[in-house]
């Protein structure tokens, strides 16, 4: 009975037991170092097996040695867990999330401050396997965007231990790098404000403290009126893109505008300078598959004001309607994977909603919608059902083809290749009562320039995307003869550009 009693008290003393409660060190197994490992042979133990003298002995030995060695076990076993929570970066990243910002903060701190040294109290035959472990784990941790150090590869042990830190970085809830103005990102951009804020990251002015001058002087600007990339870099796992700084987009700034339409002659303009930009994307075979007034910014949104006395309100106009393309997130070259659905749901075009396949015309389709949208100051599709937005474009352009009915995947929303739609429901009510042929929309029907507008818009919005105008034919349509003649300054240049300007430059 004495000899397990000291035999516990002795584990108790040698090892750490709390990794057994330490949420990090679950299902995790306690390796000591190599050359604290002891083995027992078969041999010896069967040769002292029946002498009393040698277990007092060996009791005694071990005695001495947790007396001499407890300080330094304690020490590696808290070392150990420490490692332990770095290690398993899911299991760090997913616990941290749940604490607080500051708590975070410092509990990241201690790791990356610790980890330099983490090999100090192992012996010299381990020394060499922790090593190269601490540059494994730098590296796994410089893709956590936590803090991290970076050294030269000509840099002794001692140089990386006593080199500076880099700043903390961190991230909110929803992964989105945390920044304050006046951060400064690649010793060149320095942060002003925030502009604004999409699905997957935000927008953010800054300033350069370089200049970018030796960019500018390498493209014509605005020749392809599709917003310019000046730069890119990783920041610590966020990609981040440099771009021109421009105004508002055409829908911000209707929305700002109470949704007051824009004139006949801005929506013109802004429409001509949209169709070159896009055919510029489909002469290099791509597909915007995105295209709405939230994608196109003015490149200056400064306005005047005047006063409507009817409406009794004050009105803004845009003084320059000069516009650039953004956002080829999801733009589409002919020979990649084309993805079932594309294109936000009031600028969808039917053969994606009826699954037949989509290429280039499903962005006529879109500018369509976006023309009828800058001329009316509302949507011509205003739904979130498929089945309803079908029944508003059969209300709005006539009965969908019988073909495309046919050949369609989704045949539950036909019924003998016509619409299966009950124009008694409540759905079917508020498509009669709010929804109209396309001509009724006409402010003026008997200005030519109103009635060519809806004729180019027609032609734009044909079922059958073989049927469907084509870019290079709007831009000879005579809505848009003003501009025959017009100058690349103030139109875009779409008849004579350089084949080889790249699409980021």
């Amino acid at each position: 009975m004495d000899a397990l009693t000291s035999f516990v008290w002795n584990c108790g003393s040698r090892f750490n037991l709390d990794f057994l409660w330490d949420k990090s060190s679950r299902n995790r197994s306690f390796t000591m170092p190599r050359s604290r490992r002891r083995h027992r042979s078969s041999s010896s133990e069967h040769y002292h097996g029946g002498s009393e003298e040698y277990h007092r002995s060996k009791r005694r030995r071990r005695e001495h040695i947790s007396v001499r060695d407890r300080s330094r076990n304690s020490r590696c076993s808290e070392r150990y867990h420490r490692r332990s929570d770095r290690d398993d970066h899911g299991d760090t990243y997913r616990r941290e999330r749940s604490r607080s910002p500051e708590h975070q903060y410092h509990s990241r701190s201690r790791h990356y401050n610790d980890s330099d040294h983490s090999s100090r109290y192992h012996s010299r035959d381990d020394s060499h396997h922790t090593y190269r472990h601490r540059r494994r784990e730098k590296h796994r941790r410089s893709y956590r965007h936590h803090r991290h150090t970076t050294y030269s590869s000509s840099s002794s042990r001692g140089q990386r231990e006593n080199s500076e830190r880099a700043a903390s970085v961190e991230d909110d809830e929803e992964g989105h790098l945390i920044y304050h103005p006046g951060d400064v990102l690649q010793a060149r951009y320095e942060i002003v404000d925030t502009l604004g804020e999409g699905t997957f990251g935000k927008c953010v002015e800054v300033k350069d403290l370089q200049g970018s001058e030796k960019l500018k002087s390498k493209e014509h600007a605005g020749s392809y009126l599709c917003v310019r990339m000046l730069d890119w870099f990783d920041y610590h796992g966020h990609m981040c893109l440099a771009f021109d700084m421009l105004g508002l987009s055409v829908f911000d700034f209707l929305k700002d505008n109470n949704y007051l339409p824009y004139p006949l002659e801005q929506v013109r303009h802004i429409s001509y300078q949209l169709c070159c930009a896009v055919q510029f994307l489909h002469e290099n075979q791509l597909t915007h598959t995105d295209l709405k007034p939230e994608n196109i910014l003015f490149v200056s949104s400064d306005f005047d004001i005047s006063y409507n006395s009817r409406k009794r309100r004050d009105e803004k106009s845009v003084k320059n309607t000069d516009i650039r393309l953004i956002d080829f997130g999801s733009a589409t070259f002919d020979h990649e994977h084309h993805s079932t659905i594309v294109s936000t749901r009031h600028y969808r075009a039917p053969e994606v909603i009826l699954e037949l396949g989509w290429s280039q015309p499903c962005d006529v389709w879109s500018v369509g919608c976006i023309m009828f949208e800058l001329y009316t100051g509302y949507t011509l599709f205003q739904t979130h059902d498929n089945r309803e937005h079908l029944a508003m474009m059969e209300r709005i352009l006539g009965s969908i083809p019988y073909r495309m009915a046919k050949k369609s995947k989704k045949s539950k929303y036909f019924y003998h290749g016509h619409l299966d739609w009950d124009e008694k429901s409540s759905a079917g009510k508020y498509v009669r009562e709010n929804v109209k042929p396309l001509k009724r929309y006409i402010n003026d029907p008997k200005e030519d320039n109103h009635k060519e507008l809806f004729d180019l818009i027609s032609k734009m919005l044909s079922y059958e995307p073989q049927k469907r105008i084509t870019l290079p034919e709007c831009l000879q349509h005579p809505f848009f003869a003003p501009f025959s003649s017009g100058t690349p300054s103030t139109v875009g240049n779409c008849g004579d550009r350089d084949r080889s300007h790249s699409l980021s430059r």
